[in-house]
């Protein structure tokens, strides 16, 4: 039985290269935005990364998870981020904001996102909270424009 080619998928970032700037600015803002609240390069990177495997977006995670090594992100952390509740190596902001990522990004039923928020505004000020939902959506944007674009991961040279 022969199946039918694959159509080539519309790189979105390129076709609509305005769109595609407007959410590069976004996340620009929102790097001001978390330095402007005292939250890290970590906490930023752990939720692209995070939010990045709730989503599956192969090309994300393949920048991102450098990005988080560059910015002091352990390895160990990395290994273990999607079980990250039944781990000690995260702070509580960390836990406080990854829960508050997954979400933002899952939607689950009022009664989860209430106490989720509950737990964040325990370890977060509003502007904090504010920049932790930022990420998780802005992330969560650049997942859909790499996932339904289907841009590549091409393999690396390990060192």
């Amino acid at each position: 039985m022969e199946t039918e080619p694959t159509p080539a998928r519309v790189w979105i970032d390129k076709q609509t290269p305005e769109a595609y700037h407007a959410l590069s600015a976004l996340s620009l803002a929102l790097h001001h935005a978390a330095t402007a609240a005292g939250l890290d390069r970590v906490l930023i990177e752990l939720i692209n990364v995070r939010v990045s495997q709730l989503n599956g977006c192969p090309f994300c995670l393949n920048l991102h998870t450098r990005a988080a090594v560059e910015a002091g992100v352990t390895q160990q952390q990395l290994d273990v981020l999607e079980g990250w509740r039944r781990a000690d190596l995260y702070t509580p902001l960390q836990r406080a904001a990854l829960a508050l990522a997954e979400t933002t990004t899952i939607l689950p039923g009022e009664q989860i996102l209430e106490h989720e928020y509950a737990l964040a505004r325990q370890h977060m000020s509003d502007d904090q909270v504010s920049v932790v939902i930022w990420a998780a959506t802005t992330i969560g944007a650049f997942n859909r424009v790499s996932i339904m674009s289907r841009h590549p991961v091409r393999a690396r040279k390990e060192s």
